[in-house]
């Protein structure tokens, strides 16, 4: 069972390589705005995905710059926002969303657009990574399916910007 579940996740990583790509430049290079400024970027994850906020302050390679989203009102327009949730009709995260855009904030989102679902988030967002996982991977024996690695496919999105962030931040520094 797990060969099959590595199988299948390693082809929503290809996914996110193949259509998301030039999407993580587009989003790197927006969320850099704020590290070359005097803003700041903030991240925030909805349920599982406050993992990525562990990741990225507390990982074995921590995104230096990144502080946790706490409250709408300490962010101002120098700043950027990363937003991670399991899929873009995420109501918590589309109020978010609504509000960083009538702040005049501008913010990345990271989630799975739905076939059948509205994705106001990918549609609010300034750059939004779809990060392809829309349903579990592996079927049982009634065609019920299971294994949801969300976490998984967000996190590999995640690194995705961060090895961009980095290389835009370095040659930046090296102007």
């Amino acid at each position: 069972m797990l060969k099959i579940f590595s199988t299948q996740l390693t082809g929503v990583y290809k996914k996110i390589i193949d259509q998301e790509e030039f999407t993580m430049e587009d989003g790197a290079r927006l969320l850099c705005q704020a590290v070359v400024s005097e803003g700041t970027l903030y991240l925030q994850g909805f349920g599982e995905m406050q993992g990525i906020l562990h990741e990225a302050i507390d990982g074995a390679e921590p995104l230096a710059f990144v502080k946790p989203f706490v409250n709408i009102s300490d962010i101002t327009p120098a700043d950027r926002v990363l937003v991670f949730t399991r899929f873009a009709d995420d109501l918590k995260a589309v109020s978010l969303a609504k509000e960083l855009q009538a702040r005049d904030i501008s913010f990345v989102a990271v989630s799975a657009i739905q076939k059948d679902g509205t994705n106001e988030l990918a549609e609010l967002a300034d750059v939004h990574i779809d990060t392809k996982l829309t349903r579990a991977l592996l079927p049982d024996e009634s065609g019920t399916r299971f294994g949801f690695p969300s976490l998984m496919a967000a996190l590999f999105a995640y690194h995705g910007l961060k090895f961009n962030i980095e290389e835009i931040i370095k040659e930046y520094n090296e102007e």
